[in-house]
């Protein structure tokens, strides 16, 4: 939408110096006349901006240009000071001051009035994300190959990957690219990614945008029963929802679910201890039992 792109341009201009035409066109995948027009109105909405044409040239700001409050409601200015809240508490940048540096004070209500929405990414991980969040937005915004040391469930091994998007999503960040050692597109998980490192430019491709529904990522596939004490409702409810289980006569719940992935499941089950017992698939339930006698012996053998 238009004004999506507007606030998108103006978002871009006061976190960088100059940009191109030929930049934001490529950003927003529209023609450079699109961006001209664009430009327009946003000089017809007040902003002072400025075009240099030439080497060195591009389109900038004027410096020390204060926002003026009839370019954004009190909602829309609070939505973005929320996202920028958001992105601020997870790479422990200072994006949120200095977009309030650039507000005129006492122009309008978002000023003065307490925020509504307050959203905080950050995690334990903090101190390593941040790092890598930044590297991989400079190769992303500079077209720069990412190499790094990815660890999955398959071992580790070397990557080197065209970095497009950085997505938060299941309550952790990952980036999605090009990946030249499968020669595919591919969905990395931040915290399996170590020596992250810039490496040559690369041309971009046409990017399809990942599928990131939860069937998709997520396929299921084993049916699981399990029984849990009453105690545990409150953790079945927060992962699950409250359709997940039936109350028995005893007071425990059988818990019916469609699980993602057998070494998932056992793993979960296991936080539960002598709480949780799986019913089917039986084939998991012996594996579990057997898993349980090795864990048993190995606390044996180290006490004798």
């Amino acid at each position: 939408m238009k004004i999506d792109r507007l606030i998108g341009i103006l978002s871009i201009l006061l976190q960088k110096d100059s940009v191109t035409a030929p930049y934001l066109a490529s950003r927003f995948e529209v023609s450079r006349r699109t961006i001209s027009r664009d430009i327009e109105h946003l000089c017809k909405a007040g902003i002072p901006i400025m075009t240099r044409q030439g080497a060195g040239g591009g389109i900038s700001i004027m410096e020390n240009y204060k926002i003026s409050h009839t370019l954004l409601t009190n909602t829309e200015m609070q939505d973005i000071l929320a996202g920028l809240r958001s992105l601020d508490s997870t790479c422990g940048t200072n994006r949120y001051g200095q977009l309030m540096e650039k507000l005129s004070p006492g122009s309008s209500d978002f000023m003065t009035a307490s925020q509504s929405v307050l959203i905080d990414l950050s995690s334990w991980y903090r101190d390593s994300l941040a790092p890598k969040i930044e590297t991989i937005r400079a190769a992303i915004d500079s077209c720069r190959l990412l190499e790094f040391l990815y660890y999955a469930p398959a071992g580790e091994s070397m990557r080197a990957m065209e970095p497009y998007y950085l997505i938060f999503r299941w309550s952790s960040w990952y980036v999605w690219g090009w990946c030249r050692k499968r020669q595919d597109f591919r969905l990395f998980k931040l915290n399996r990614m170590e020596s992250l490192c810039l490496a040559d430019t690369f041309s971009k491709k046409p990017v399809p945008l990942p599928e990131l529904k939860n069937e998709h990522i997520f396929p299921g596939g084993i049916r699981v029963r399990a029984l849990f004490d009453a105690s545990c409702k409150w953790r079945l409810v927060e992962e699950f929802g409250t359709g997940c289980f039936e109350e028995q006569p005893d007071g425990r719940l059988l818990f019916h679910a469609d699980y993602t992935g057998r070494e998932n499941l056992l793993t979960w089950l296991l936080t539960f201890r002598e709480q949780a017992e799986l019913l089917e698939p039986e084939y998991l339930r012996e594996e579990l039992q057997n898993a349980l006698l090795r864990t048993l012996h190995r606390y044996r053998s180290d006490e004798s």
